[in-house]
């Protein structure tokens, strides 16, 4: 399932592009559609994990910049209109998210294509990166495997759906 990296591509958009913004706006809304969806079912948020699904093609197609104002502003918009994710999972969150574009935008500067196993790597490197803080601001273990033991399902949505988006809805 590797992809061609010659039929995407894969752009680092500056501060100064108004692209930047443009394209954090579409991904924010996705972020915000998406998660909707998701509560429709019960436990969907923590079995799904909506909220890091654009924000990992927004930083693995248009580059750090677009993924982090995705990150950031996805959780707080969500929060602030529909009180989803609470307030005090917001920090966590946010740390996840900017560690997802971090990790995705550094993913696609060095494979110069999006395969399936690259997005595989993204997703586990954040989650474990992500759950170790999550610990480590929590002190509970239970809180930081809670996504590898209820959002497996999210994770492998994330690899796998966001490979296909990039691939084939993204080409250009």
């Amino acid at each position: 399932m590797e992809s061609n990296a010659t039929a995407i591509r894969l752009y680092s958009l500056g501060w100064r592009e108004m692209r930047t913004y443009l394209f954090a706006a579409l991904f924010i809304a996705g972020n915000i559609l998406l998660p909707q969806l998701c509560h429709l079912f019960p436990q969907g948020g923590l079995i799904l994990l909506p909220i890091y699904f654009f924000t990992l093609i927004a930083a693995y197609k248009f580059g750090f910049r677009v993924g982090l104002l995705t990150a950031v502003l996805s959780p707080l918009v969500n929060s602030l209109l529909f009180g989803m994710p609470p307030v005090a999972a917001l920090p966590i969150i946010m740390v996840k998210g900017v560690l997802l574009a971090a990790a995705a935008s550094w993913m696609a500067s060095k494979s110069k294509g999006a395969s399936l196993l690259a997005l595989i790597g993204v997703v586990l490197a954040y989650q474990l990166v992500g759950g170790l803080i999550e610990w480590a601001m929590t002190g509970s273990l239970a809180s930081a495997l809670q996504d590898w033991k209820l959002g497996y399902p999210g994770m492998i949505l994330q690899a796998v759906g966001g490979w296909l988006v990039i691939n084939h809805l993204l080409r250009r």
